[in-house]
């Protein structure tokens, strides 16, 4: 299927042309023929599926026709709410992208930078505000921002926001749109609190979703290591000790455990950091640079927070905590043995996570063998 049969505008059509997108990915093919009938969406799918385009190309085609008369205000009718500043800036750019044969206006506001240059394109008027929740409430507050006039509503990365904290600040924003609004919200997983918000804001969503990968490419070479949890963190310390490759990323499945991992291979002189929700964006994101740079070679992360996490050399893959969900598991390990290059996995298992083993050995299709290893 391509973007033409999709029956997308034209002014859209011919940016997506000039960009050379001519196949839409999956969450795209779902999602895109029924947003733009102003149909609620419920979208499933991993950071990396194409999913910014899946609603702002709808939120593009159903907004680019409406004309205001010159000089009158325009209000925003389309409100993207995103966790970082990071990924609100990748959405503007999207926006920018798409509905450059359009006269939409977007803006775009986070945290941590002075507000001014925000609030002089607010007053200008915007169709489209991308936001970060903090500074949408700030600025909510010292009246630079209504919302009464929305007509689309997006929460993005919906559980990257309950894995930061957000939570609170969402159920203020939530009661301050119209009711009557087309809502879409999209999450790489579906804990209840994210179904409870989903039957809050909408109504008899469409939900589209992308199957995580069951494969797990050649490259990875997979072990096991059967052991309790009082022994874990000292089998974690001899195995890096006797590792030198360059980076590693060891998975914790809590932010309380990834804390306590760092501190104590950081006692031991392992040099790491740990990266969270409840740490503020600019220290994840130096952590980030630290890794990719090779200035720390260890970082322990929670599964939502090691989303930003792109390093082709990355070596192995420790998972010091089994994850919640089979699926999880290989798009764990599937951060090492990429592009063509040798990775290596090793996942702890303790009495309590043998049938999540099971179900990861059913998902991928094999047995993972088991590493003897003296601690």
């Amino acid at each position: 299927m391509t973007f033409k049969e999709l029956n997308i505008s034209s002014p859209v059509l011919r940016a997506l042309e000039d960009k050379q997108y001519a196949v839409p990915t999956p969450i795209q093919e779902q999602a895109i023929p029924i947003a733009t009938k102003g149909i609620d969406v419920l979208g499933l799918a991993q950071t990396g599926t194409g999913k910014t385009a899946a609603f702002a190309i709808p939120i593009i085609d159903q907004l680019k026709d409406r004309k205001f008369p010159k000089g009158s205000f325009r209000p925003i009718r389309s409100l993207i709410l995103t966790p970082t500043r990071e990924l609100a800036l990748q959405i503007e750019e999207s926006f920018l992208d798409y509905g450059k044969y359009t006269d939409l206006r977007y803006t775009v506001i986070f945290g941590g930078v002075n507000q001014n240059p925000q609030v002089r394109q607010l007053k200008r008027g915007t169709d489209i505000l991308v936001a970060t929740p903090g500074r949408l409430l700030d600025l909510i507050g010292q009246g630079f921002i209504h919302l009464d006039q929305v007509e689309i509503f997006v929460l993005d990365e919906a559980d990257r926001m309950l894995d930061m904290g957000f939570i609170h600040d969402m159920k203020k924003i939530f009661p301050m749109l119209p009711k009557q609004k087309q809502t879409m919200l999209f999450s790489a997983t579906m804990p209840k609190e994210i179904n409870e918000i989903s039957n809050t804001l909408q109504k008899n969503p469409v939900r589209v979703e992308v199957a995580p990968e069951s494969s797990v490419v050649d490259t990875i070479d997979q072990f096991l290591c059967c052991v309790e949890k009082p022994e874990k963190i000292d089998l974690l310390v001899n195995l890096l000790h006797k590792d030198t490759r360059d980076r590693i990323l060891i998975f914790s499945r809590t932010k309380h455990g990834a804390d306590k991992i760092a501190r104590t291979l950081n006692k031991k002189n392992i040099g790491c950091e740990a990266i969270h929700g409840n740490k503020s964006q600019n220290a994840r994101q130096t952590a980030l640079n630290n890794f990719k740079s090779g200035k720390t070679r260890i970082i322990v992360a929670t599964d939502i927070a090691a989303r930003g996490i792109d390093v082709p050399d990355l070596g192995m893959v420790i998972n010091y905590d089994m994850p919640d969900v089979a699926e999880t598991y290989v798009h764990r390990i599937g951060r090492t043995g990429r592009a063509g290059k040798d990775g290596q996995a090793i996942t702890f298992c303790a009495k309590e996570d043998r049938q999540m083993l099971k179900d990861i050995e059913k998902l991928i299709g094999s047995k993972i063998n088991k590493l003897n290893f003296n601690y």
